[in-house]
């Protein structure tokens, strides 16, 4: 079983962009989220995880304030990618092994998960280390 790709891009749009999808969903709750919050992990979050699951410790981390908006997010073909580039604060003490992301809802504590992925590679981080999703690097497909 599976959408419709039309489907699929305005599902993307819907969530990634707050653009509604006509006579069937809209953004227009009465304080709609206007950010997702990008985190990294060192372990696959799975189906049941939160944004706390398996989430990056490393000495000055945090989550990822992204837009809902096409400033923040690119989609097109039922696929989304970040439109700018998502900076995670610098390393001040500590290491993490990261090899997997989210994006949630929450800025900090149990956010619920949206969508969740594996890096292509592992990246170590370290003192002094800023990982960074250059622009266009970070992919989320329904397909």
């Amino acid at each position: 079983m599976s959408k419709g790709n039309t489907f699929e891009n305005d599902l993307m749009k819907l969530f990634f962009q707050g653009t509604a999808i006509a006579n069937l969903a809209d953004n227009a709750a009465s304080s709609p989220n206007t950010n997702l919050y990008v985190s990294l992990h060192t372990g696959d979050v799975g189906e049941g995880g939160d944004q706390t699951t398996s989430e990056a410790n490393y000495t000055g981390y945090a989550r990822v304030a992204v837009v809902r908006t096409s400033s923040g997010w690119t989609v097109t073909n039922n696929s989304v990618t970040n439109a700018a580039a998502i900076t995670f604060p610098q390393c001040t003490g500590g290491s993490n092994a990261i090899t997997h992301f989210a994006v949630g809802t929450g800025s900090s504590g149990a956010g619920k998960i949206l969508y969740k992925g594996a890096l292509t590679a592992s990246l170590a981080v370290s003192n002094l280390i800023i990982p960074e999703f250059a622009i266009g690097t970070l992919t989320i497909s329904e397909d």
